[in-house]
């Protein structure tokens, strides 16, 4: 006997609603947090791709991988390095311990961590490796992520030309490696403002508002100044471009006599990376701070044509203990952006006719195999329908038509 048809109306309006509930379930299942999100087939491989081909140059040149935990105590991520971070830090209270807890926004603090405490007896330079996620607490304009992969390297215990110069073309060798066109560093001394600051006499809220004018590169806000200042610090804004031209004309510069130390580093260096890699672009910018919150000497920020965001950045800084070190680090949502798309990878079908030992055998050679779990009634439309480029047929790997 048959339903009547309002019965039939309403059940089909009931199951439309419930319908239309389940979606509205799952899509607020799949609502992430802003800055957030999931990494999918085939990035998420990419990206393991080339953390790997990252990690294989640092080791080429020495330097051995090291893992720091995700989360810390919150007094051991912010001790030395760490307080210069700090507010990019989630914190939450261990149940255990009953302390407090940071998660790591920045893996090069912990790798000081452990170079200052756990391989302290370890011969200096000390080369050291790393690759894992980081979490900050809000996203930039330019990297709105809040989460994403940090790789790079630190050299410890040396405080030299030489040391930078091979951080920074280590740097230049990894992009490199992971096949980056394009690359342009850009080179900076976060020390230099602060000390033309204090050389002109600027009160500390009229230094910050320099500071800020300058990394904005907003030279109006510098009118407020007295004559001299302004002319001085107009120049370093005008001093900024090509390594050679840049280096010329802070010469002409009217600085003071505290900063020519870092100048001097600066120019040794240009000449060091510019000797063993004269391709390499190479620009300055004096008066560049933004986001070098504890670099102490040159540093610097790496760039890709046609990527709006920095791949990385790194520089000089000092440990706890006093030891001097210098790294870099990269920034992997920035990195795959400038690094061609992989190749589809060869995925081949296995008919659930054929025998379950060619399927080990075909993986040992080196195929991605797709093996049936039931019997189909057309291999081929199934190994299409799964994305696959092969099928396994008369005893052989085929291409798909």
């Amino acid at each position: 006997m048959r339903a009547p048809a309002a019965r039939r109306s309403l059940s089909r309006t009931s199951q439309l609603g419930y319908t239309a509930g389940a979606m509205n379930e799952d899509a607020e299942r799949a609502l992430l947090p802003e800055g957030l999100h999931d990494v999918l087939p085939p990035d998420a491989g990419h990206e393991q791709a080339v953390i790997g081909k990252l990690m294989e140059a640092c080791e080429r040149h020495g330097y051995q991988r090291v893992k720091p935990p995700l989360i810390e105590f919150e007094d051991s991520l912010l001790a030395g390095l760490g307080a210069q971070v700090a507010r990019h830090m989630f914190r939450l209270m261990d149940p255990i311990s009953q302390r407090m807890m940071a998660v790591r926004s920045d893996m090069t603090t912990q790798v000081a961590r452990i170079a200052v405490a756990r391989l302290k007896h370890l011969p200096r330079p000390l080369r050291l490796c790393y690759a894992g996620q980081v979490l900050r607490v809000r996203g930039s304009q330019l990297r709105p992520e809040r989460q994403y992969t940090q790789a790079g390297a630190e050299l410890i215990g040396v405080d030299s030309t030489a040391a930078d110069a091979e951080m920074l073309l280590l740097a230049a060798a990894s992009a490199e490696a992971i096949g980056i066109a394009g690359l342009s560093i850009d080179l900076t001394v976060p020390g230099l403002v602060p000390l033309v600051c204090q050389h002109l006499g600027l009160p500390a809220a009229a230094a910050e508002r320099v500071r800020q004018a300058l990394d904005a590169k907003d030279a109006a806000a510098l009118g407020s100044l007295a004559p001299e200042a302004q002319e001085l610090l107009s120049g370093l804004l005008q001093a900024a471009g090509a390594a050679p031209a840049a280096l010329r004309a802070l010469g002409r510069l009217a600085l003071p006599e505290a900063v020519a130390p870092l100048l001097d580093r600066l120019r040794a260096l240009v000449g060091e990376v510019r000797a063993e890699a004269p391709a390499l672009s190479l620009t300055v910018d004096p008066g560049e701070s933004r986001g070098f919150e504890y670099q102490t000497g040159v540093s610097f920020t790496l760039f890709a044509k046609g990527v709006h965001a920095e791949l990385g950045r790194g520089g000089r800084y000092e440990l706890t203990d006093g030891e001097s070190a210098t790294g870099f680090s990269l920034y992997l949502d920035s990195v795959t952006r400038a690094v061609p798309p992989p190749a589809a990878p060869s995925r081949l079908y296995l008919p659930h006719a054929a025998a379950r030992t060619e399927a080990k055998r075909l993986r040992a050679e080196g195929w991605r195999v797709i093996a049936a779990l039931a019997p189909e009634a057309d291999a081929e439309a199934e190994a299409r329908r799964l994305g696959c480029s092969h099928i396994y047929r008369d005893g052989a790997p085929a291409p798909l038509h």
